[in-house]
């Protein structure tokens, strides 16, 4: 049995460039193996990964980047993740669960809740503190999905396998 992988969007150059540099600065480096991420499915099946990037680069040609809102803190508890925003990501989501159905993990069959964790593991008013710090002073900013990246786990590292960029052409607005 192959190490499961893991799906996740690939952020704009900007944009990620932010949030590596939150998670450098709050997340507790001993524990900090893989950067800021945000994740589409946790865990699908290893042997299965040539069906995987089969489908998800089929899936990337018809789709072209698309923009997100990063909409302020979200508490973990122990921890504090940014809120994603966009009815365009959740539709590329369900798109997907549906192809991996068969596959999925419980944890990938529950809500999805978009989000990129900046803090985790920290003592609760650890956390707390910083969403307050994060609501006052980090301006909501929109970010732009611009494809897929698929990961292989091993040992609480993650190995890149794929970079699946989007690649249909943004249709122009209407004059």
């Amino acid at each position: 049995m192959r190490a499961p992988l893991i799906l996740t969007v690939q952020f704009d150059e900007s944009a990620d460039a932010t949030f590596q540099e939150l998670r450098r600065r709050h997340f507790p480096p001993e524990i900090n193996y893989v950067g800021a991420h945000l994740t589409l499915f946790h865990q699908l099946p290893g042997e299965h990964e040539n069906e995987i990037i089969h489908d998800t680069a089929r899936l990337a040609k018809t789709l072209s980047p698309f923009k997100v809102e990063v909409a302020g803190p979200m508490k973990l508890g122990r921890g504090v993740a940014l809120r994603i925003e966009s009815d365009e990501l959740h539709a590329l989501r369900d798109g997907l669960a549906d192809r991996f159905a068969r596959w999925l993990v419980h944890q990938d069959r529950e809500k999805f809740r978009p989000h990129v964790t900046i803090q985790n593991k920290v003592a609760p008013h650890v956390a707390e503190a910083l969403s307050e710090h994060l609501a006052a002073t980090l301006p909501t900013f929109e970010a732009i999905v611009e494809g897929l990246q698929l990961w292989r786990y091993e040992d609480g590292r993650w190995a890149p396998v794929a970079a699946i960029p989007f690649q249909a052409t943004p249709a122009k607005p209407a004059p």
